[in-house]
């Protein structure tokens, strides 16, 4: 049977809700669903961090890099005039060499501006959140990835919540921006650094567009496997979307990725999306935990789907009518109420 899988994106889940999953099989719709919260008690002990920055060449823009704008057509003359534009032929193609004193004359006269850094204030507030929050030395480590010839790594260091805030993040200085995006060194590091954490917790901002996804895929199972096995404690990798050209085809390939085992390494979030950042915790959830004494579902026409009686656990999975247009959870003496959106 071919299932027909999706995510609910955050700006669409209950903000009661981690992550929520449905898997229409053409008969039922079979949902996955996740209460977000913090870890709790032993569950929030013993974590190492980090936070790994996309330095690829696609992501210029993001760290402020760009020009954007356009020269007017008087002054691109003016300037051939002064000798700070030239023209020459490459590969047999005319192209426009401009000068450093025509970039900062037109950015004077406003043409031209640099384009905004997405990627410093994001950093700090995820740093700030892992430092402050989870991280057992109350640091997080920061790196670049994906700089030079893809697979280079540059790494800032690592900061506490009161550092963080003091730290420029505007790309690469050792090396140049990546002309590829290559992963899996950056997973690496991480997973190489800390091979006794007792559990970690590794967010990679990106926009994906990545050139080495079946590495990653094979390594992924093979941690998958040693951490099922024991042979290594827990890891959870977040990717998180940043800018407005994401492949998220590729962000969704990692986070739906079977492992032949129970273990799932990847989840992904787009960070326009994010209602907070306690939903990098979406799918570190304890299958054990209870988080209400009772609770009970009903579809969009108010059947009732289950009751739990014996407490309401962190993860749920049950099975809706094919047609049912949402479902409601009773928890509390309060209803939480979740549109089922399909993807067009």
């Amino acid at each position: 049977m071919l299932l027909t899988t999706f995510t609910l994106p955050s700006n669409l889940t209950a903000t009661e809700f981690g992550k929520v999953a449905i898997a229409n099989t053409g008969k039922e719709l079979q949902v996955k669903l996740t209460i977000l919260m913090e870890p709790q008690g032993q569950e929030a002990e013993g974590w190492q961090t980090g936070i790994a920055l996309d330095a690829s060449a696609s992501m210029r823009g993001v760290y402020g890099r760009v020009l954007q704008g356009e020269i007017p057509p008087n002054l691109n003359a003016q300037y051939a005039k002064k000798g700070w534009i030239d023209y020459q032929v490459q590969d047999g193609n005319r192209t426009k060499l401009i000068q450093r004193q025509a970039y900062e004359d037109a950015i004077e006269k406003g043409h031209l501006k640099m384009s905004d850094n997405l990627m410093q204030p994001l950093a700090r507030k995820f740093i700030t959140y892992l430092a402050g929050n989870l991280d057992k030395n109350g640091g997080t480590t920061v790196i670049y990835w994906a700089a030079g010839t893809g697979n280079k790594i540059e790494v800032l260091g690592d900061f506490s919540e009161e550092q963080c805030q003091q730290l420029a993040v505007e790309g690469v200085k050792q090396t140049a921006f990546g002309n590829q995006t290559i992963l899996l060194p950056a997973v690496k590091y991480f997973v190489e650094r800390f091979p006794d954490a007792k559990r970690s917790m590794f967010i990679f901002l990106t926009d994906g567009k990545l050139n080495d996804l079946d590495a990653v895929k094979t390594y992924t199972r093979q941690l998958a496997n040693a951490i099922a096995s024991g042979k290594r404690n827990s890891v959870k990798c977040v990717l998180i979307g940043v800018g407005d050209e994401i492949d998220e085809t590729q962000l969704s390939e990692l986070d739906d990725l079977e492992t032949g085992t129970n273990i799932d390494i990847w989840d992904r979030k787009i960070a326009k999306e994010m209602r907070s950042l306690v939903e990098i915790f979406a799918e570190v959830v304890d299958e054990n935990r209870l988080v209400a004494p009772t609770g009970t579902l009903y579809d969009s026409s108010g059947n009732l789907i289950r009751k739990y009686t014996d407490g309401l656990p962190a993860k749920l999975e049950f099975n809706l009518p094919i047609h049912c247009s949402h479902f409601e959870l009773e928890v509390a003496g309060q209803r939480i109420r979740q549109e089922i959106i399909f993807p067009k």
